[in-house]
This record gives C-alpha cells, structure tokens and sequence, in this order.
C-alpha cells in the first residue's frame, strides 16, 4: 500500500512535469507579451533596497525588465547561489556586467561578488494555488530560505496564469508567498 506521502510526492512530480511543458508550448511573442505584463504589474510593488531574482530557465516569465528598472531607480540586484545542497540559498550582488557561469542546475550564477540579503525575492512559479503557495522544482531551495532569512524577504512568486491550479498540495515545509504576480494582475496573498 502507498504511503499518502509518497502519493503526493509522485502527484507533484507530475503536476511539475506538466506545469514545465506549458509553458514550454508557449509561441515566443506569448512567452514576450505575458512576460511584460508581469514586468508592468510588478510596478505596484514598492521599491526594493535589494531585489534577488531568477535567471529565467526552462521558459520561466522574464522579468529582468523589472529588475532593470528597479536597479535604474537606485536598487541593489541579486542572483541567488546554492551554497550546499541542503542549506538555504545565498544571494549574491548582480549587475549587467557580472560574469555568470552555469552553476550544476545549468542556472546562471554569479561566481564573485558581495553576498548582500535581499528585501524583496522574485521567486518563479512552476505551479501555484490561491492560497499562496507554490510549486518549485522539488530541491527545497526556496522554501528553506524563506524559512532561515531574517528579517523574512518579501516573497513575490511570478508565473503564467496557464500553471494556475486548485491547490498545489502544500506540505509542511513549504513557505506561503506574499504576493503573486501573473500576466492577469499582481495579487496580495490572503487580500483578494
């Protein structure tokens, strides 16, 4: 007999693997459009004296427009860095000219540079609920940081509203966003 926790494990596995391939399907001008209205919606959001984003991999919303505009206004950037497997994520300082490598994941990462602490986290969504929570690519990372940073970051989740679902099936450990911002509007969690 399965274990109810084995069967949720497999279940977001799956939801994943599928939450990947739509926006995958996605034609580039639809990936481009949806992404500056997510650029455009993040504007309701209050400057951050240090934002941390995610390069955009595996056809995630591009929002490095907003960064951009947050930098041009006075802002610190910054990529996050996995440290150790199981420990939570460090941000590094970013600029246009910071040298990236592709770190084991194949994600763009800084290889020098300050480590600052962010006050606000773009963090992008493979899946997400109503309710706040999201669905990552299963490693932890995020939800680790949430936990561990203080003062607790800003957690804004970015993604399409085609890997919307009804519930992601939250465990434990994962971290409720703050806010969620889509292609449809940036909405604060717990305030619709």
């Amino acid at each position: 007999m399965m274990m109810q926790d084995e069967d949720n494990t497999g279940w977001r596995r799956n939801l994943r693997r599928d939450m990947v391939a739509r926006r995958a399907a996605l034609s580039e001008a639809t990936h481009a459009a949806w992404s500056a209205r997510i650029v455009d919606h993040l504007g309701v959001l209050a400057r951050p004296q240090v934002v941390a984003f995610c390069w955009p991999i595996k056809h995630e919303p591009d929002v490095r427009a907003m960064v951009d505009r947050w930098l041009a206004a006075g802002a610190q950037a910054a990529l996050p860095v996995v440290v150790d497997e199981a420990a939570p994520l460090a941000f590094r300082a970013w600029r246009s000219d910071t040298p990236l490598i592709a770190d084991r994941y194949g994600i763009p990462t800084p290889t020098s540079g300050d480590f600052v602490h962010p006050d606000l986290i773009l963090l992008p969504l493979n899946g997400f609920d109503a309710a706040g929570y999201r669905l990552g690519y299963g490693g932890g990372y995020f939800d680790r940081t949430l936990a561990a940073l203080r003062p607790r970051p800003l957690a804004v989740g970015v993604g399409f509203e085609i890997n919307r679902v009804d519930s992601i099936r939250p465990e434990a450990h994962d971290q409720r966003l703050d806010w969620i911002v889509t292609e449809a509007g940036a909405v604060r969690v717990g305030s619709a």
